[in-house]
This record gives structure tokens, C-alpha cells and sequence, in this order.
């Protein structure tokens, strides 16, 4: 669209909402028909004929293969025993044991796990979901869950 185009469309506009409309008819933008389109013309799709469509076949009387299942892989394991999970698997973990607690808040409560060898989680609240002491003493119960959790579970990478 050309900036005259858009200039009269402007004032057309202007001219309407103040009252004026002896302008607006004299600098009414150009009939669509007239502007070139702006994307090329989509091609034509081909269709589908309804025989061929799924949907429309006919029941066969064969039995369709059921879909395999896959059983559980079995878990990995460290040479010295302890199960090697994913950072998520770790807070879920925490986060349930967690929930055993007295008043502990059913949402709005978030476990980071982080490090290595020695890895290690973070608890955060978001606003009005628990109270300060509340907060400050499942933080405090925390160190211990991790340390007994070591002893079974190694974070893999």
C-alpha cells in the first residue's frame, strides 16, 4: 500500500471521528480490487478421494497387531549400589517426603536439586503459601532428608 493510500485513509479516519465528512469522501482509500495482493496466490491441494480415506474404509475382518509393550528398564545402578535418577525424580522425592510434615503446603513449593557427587536441594515458597516459621522449619529439616537420601540415590548426569 502506498504511503498516499495510507495518508488518505488516515484522514478519511480524522475526518469521520471530528464530524467533517467533506473530506473524507474526496480522500477515501483506493477499492481493495484495485490494491495488489501483498503474498502470492496459494496453489491448490490435492485431495484426498473418500475411498482412499481412512476414516470411510470398512471394518477388515483382520486383527490388527496390538502395540507392544515395553517394560520398565531396569533402574541404573552405581557400583556401590545407589540408584542413579534424574534431578526431577531426586525432587520428587524430596518433595514427597517432605509432604509427610505436619502443615506442610499442598502448593507453591519448589525443590531445586543441584551439584554432583555430593548433590544437594534447595526449597523455594511462592508468596502467601506458607508461613515465615513454617517455611524456616521445613528448610531446617532439609539438610537431614538429603543426607539419608545420599545414601540410596546418586544424581546422574
Amino acid at each position: 500500500m502506498s504511503d498516499d493510500a495510507k495518508d488518505a485513509g488516515l484522514v478519511a479516519m480524522i475526518s469521520s471521528i471530528l464530524g467533517g465528512n467533506k473530506r473524507a469522501e474526496a480522500a477515501s482509500p483506493p477499492p481493495l480490487a484495485d490494491v495488489a495482493p501483498s503474498a502470492p496466490p496459494v496453489p491448490d491441494v490435492a485431495q484426498i478421494p473418500e475411498a482412499d480415506s481412512p476414516k470411510l474404509q470398512e471394518p477388515s475382518d483382520e486383527a490388527v497387531p496390538a502395540p507392544a509393550l515395553v517394560a520398565p528398564a531396569a533402574p541404573s545402578l552405581t557400583p556401590d549400589g545407589k540408584r542413579l535418577l534424574p534431578a526431577e525424580a531426586i525432587a520428587e522425592l524430596v518433595l514427597g517426603e517432605l509432604r509427610k510434615l505436619d502443615d506442610f503446603p499442598a502448593s507453591g513449593v519448589s525443590v531445586t536439586v543441584y551439584g554432583y557427587r555430593n548433590w544437594n536441594a534447595m526449597l523455594t515458597f511462592a508468596p502467601f503459601s506458607t508461613s515465615f516459621q513454617n517455611a524456616t522449619r521445613f528448610r531446617q529439616a532439609l539438610p537431614d532428608l538429603v543426607f539419608k537420601l545420599r545414601r540410596f540415590v546418586e544424581l546422574e548426569i
